[in-house]
């Protein structure tokens, strides 16, 4: 992956994360639990990737980090799917860098990537009514696949985070074309 370079007030740069940073990027996801629980998006223990998905999202070339000086406060994770889909598996930001527009500058660099691969689009799945979640991607014009009609990949998916204990009538698959 190309790094992504930018800088704003919050002096956070997007960049290409690496193997080194995942102890990092699985504290990012843990401290960002707290977050998700408030909105009953999530409940339980916090939970975070392994290094083995962190790994295949950085096989792929589709793990970027948020970077304030050298330290990463924020992550965003894809695979590359059925051969030409990008996976959004994971994005977090540290609760203390949340609400400041780094998530947005995360998932931007991702899907650029993708489009970067000519793959036909994105998806993924998430929260259906935390504000963060389905709503802050619908801006990105994801739209929501509801479960009746969602076959394949995203179904087994949805069905998984259940498993998991994930509430299913929160869960949603979004996707989002690339091509016209």
């Amino acid at each position: 992956m190309k790094a992504v370079a930018q800088t704003d007030a919050f002096a956070v740069r997007i960049a290409a994360a690496g193997r080194a940073d995942f102890e990092s990027l699985r504290a990012i996801e843990l401290a960002a639990f707290a977050t998700l629980k408030a909105t009953g998006a999530v409940t339980g223990e916090a939970s975070a990737a392994t290094f083995d998905e962190l790994q295949t999202y950085l096989d792929a070339g589709m793990l970027v980090a948020a970077f304030h000086k050298t330290e990463p406060v924020g992550y965003a994770g894809g695979s590359i799917a059925d051969g030409d889909w990008l996976h959004i598996g994971e994005m977090d930001v540290h609760p203390d860098f949340q609400r400041k527009g780094i998530g947005r500058r995360l998932v931007q660099a991702l899907l650029l990537e993708g489009r970067s691969h000519k793959l036909r689009g994105a998806t993924l799945t998430t929260d259906r009514f935390a504000p963060f979640n389905a709503p802050f991607y619908a801006t990105f014009s994801f739209r929501i696949v509801e479960k009746e009609v969602c076959t394949g990949r995203l179904a087994h998916i949805l069905e998984e985070e259940a498993r998991q204990g994930l509430d299913p009538a929160r869960r949603v698959a979004m996707l989002l074309d690339f091509l016209p």
